[in-house]
């Protein structure tokens, strides 16, 4: 009885945690079912990008480089013979013409060898009639014999003696009169003269250097350096185009980033090249009648190959590089963003064309690249301003030219 009495509650006290168990998973239950779902999270809307429709222009093949403006004739003036300066006839930085008198050394021991140049050749015509006068009598007593023929040969010897004279004393007083010349400091060429490095009253000669430099404004050359592989390229393109270097049109970019408005050609390719560099000389000539152009000046060459001709072109910013190679992001029909490999040429300022891989009329994506995945709906909006005009006669990219257009070459060396 006890131990049955003992067992009994045992038993209820373990039955009694089962039956809370499941009355509280009924109550868990029951508030589940009185709960809302969670709401669906919003679809992200698509990216805003900026497309621009790739569209045709006339393109033209340029090559840029660095070049130098060199004067077409650069003279530095020096004295050729010693003595003080005089005068200077001129003003500094003023244009002057060939033959101006632009320094005179002071002429009077010049003066003074010329005076004596001359009287040692009349004393040299004098004495060659002496000469003379004594050979004639001495050939007439020895044709009757009155004479010996030593004598009449002494006499002979004596007469030509007398004329070298005369020649040497004409040379001397020609060397003379050069050097009075010399004096005269004249300009050889037209042209604008620099600053006077001596006034008036110091000692000049051979050794003192340039007095003065006269450089030439109008033509003008610039000079600039290309590579061996760059110039072998060149000859072969035009060789196949059954042209020659003198066509191509040459431009200056000034150093405020504006190109030059007169056009230069080619007239001088170097004969040798350059071991340090691998470089060879081309030169070019061009107007200057403005002399915007100065000599020894840095500035930019742009060599335009050919006519313009019509291409595919897009801003560079849409263009992207991965390992494949060069692809843009389109818009197609649907709306999506999709990629498209192309074939790119030289960049043009702020475009760039494409040789392939586009057509006319199909929207790039230019901004907003960053945001957008192959196969994702994007919302394009167009530029406000895809590219600027090019200013009036500058090579780029302009218009698309009409059917008389003669075509050139897509892309050049950039």
């Amino acid at each position: 009885m006890s131990s049955k009495s003992g067992t009994a509650p045992l038993g209820r006290h373990r039955r009694r945690p089962r039956l809370s168990l499941g009355v509280a998973l009924v109550a868990l239950l029951l508030a589940g079912c009185g709960r809302q779902p969670a709401p669906t999270p919003a679809a992200a809307p698509p990216p805003s990008v900026i497309a621009v429709p790739a569209r045709l222009a006339a393109v033209e093949d340029l090559s840029v480089f660095v070049g130098r403006i060199v004067a077409a004739d650069k003279v530095d003036l020096r004295a050729r013979v010693p003595g003080f300066l005089k005068r200077r006839a001129f003003t500094e930085g003023s244009d002057v013409e060939g033959g101006d008198l632009l320094f005179e050394i002071e002429p009077d021991q010049y003066m003074a060898v010329v005076e004596q140049r001359e009287a040692d050749l009349a004393k040299a015509r004098a004495e060659q009639l002496n000469t003379a006068a004594q050979l004639k009598r001495g050939q007439e007593l020895l044709k009757e014999k009155n004479i010996p023929q030593a004598k009449v040969d002494e006499l002979q010897a004596a007469d030509s003696i007398a004329k070298a004279s005369i020649e040497q004393a004409k040379a001397a007083l020609a060397s003379a009169k050069l050097d009075l010349s010399y004096t005269r400091v004249l300009a050889p060429v037209a042209g604008r003269i620099g600053l006077a490095k001596y006034t008036i009253g110091n000692l000049v000669g051979p050794d003192s250097g340039p007095l003065a430099t006269l450089i030439s404004h109008d033509p003008i050359y610039v000079q600039f350096p290309l590579t061996q592989r760059e110039l072998l390229e060149a000859k072969r393109d035009f060789l196949a185009k059954g042209g020659d270097l003198r066509n191509v049109v040459i431009r200056v970019r000034l150093p405020d980033g504006q190109l030059y408005d007169k056009p230069g050609t080619l007239n001088f390719v170097d004969v040798t090249t350059d071991a340090g560099t691998d470089t060879v000389t081309l030169r070019a000539e061009l107007p200057n009648p403005d002399r915007l152009l100065v000599d020894g000046q840095y500035v930019g060459v742009v060599a335009q190959v050919g006519e313009p001709e019509s291409a595919i072109v897009i801003p560079q910013s849409a263009l992207q590089l991965d390992q494949q190679g060069a692809f843009v992001f389109i818009i197609d029909a649907e709306g999506k963003a999709q990629v498209r490999r192309v074939q790119t040429g030289s960049p043009k300022g702020p475009l760039i064309a494409v040789k392939s891989g586009l057509k006319e009329g199909e929207l790039v994506i230019a901004e907003g690249i960053q945001k957008v995945r192959p196969g994702q709906q994007v919302k394009a909006t167009p530029p406000q301003e895809v590219a600027p005009p090019s200013a009036p006669g500058e090579p780029g990219m302009g218009p698309i030219p009409g059917p008389a257009a003669t075509k050139g070459q897509v892309g050049g060396k950039g």
